[in-house]
């Protein structure tokens, strides 16, 4: 399953840049079905950083995968 959360964030990532931050798979936690990144670049420090991990990247995960129930930044 990393895997392919792995892949899902590497199709998002573009979409993230373009707006000049970056988004990194750091984990995942099979038991607390929890995945955590980190956010960079302008990410890091946007007041919008949790309105994008819920809506876009948690979004995107949970459109194979909606057992995933939480997302985490590991900044």
């Amino acid at each position: 399953m990393k895997k392919e959360i792995k892949k899902i964030i590497e199709n998002i990532r573009p979409s993230i840049m373009a707006h000049g931050g970056d988004v990194e798979f750091v984990d995942f936690d099979e038991k607390k079905k929890a995945v955590k990144v980190k956010l960079k670049g302008a990410c890091s420090h946007c007041p919008m950083a949790t309105l994008t991990l819920k809506e876009g990247v948690l979004a995107a995960i949970q459109e194979k995968y909606p057992e995933i129930k939480e997302i985490e930044n590991a900044s």
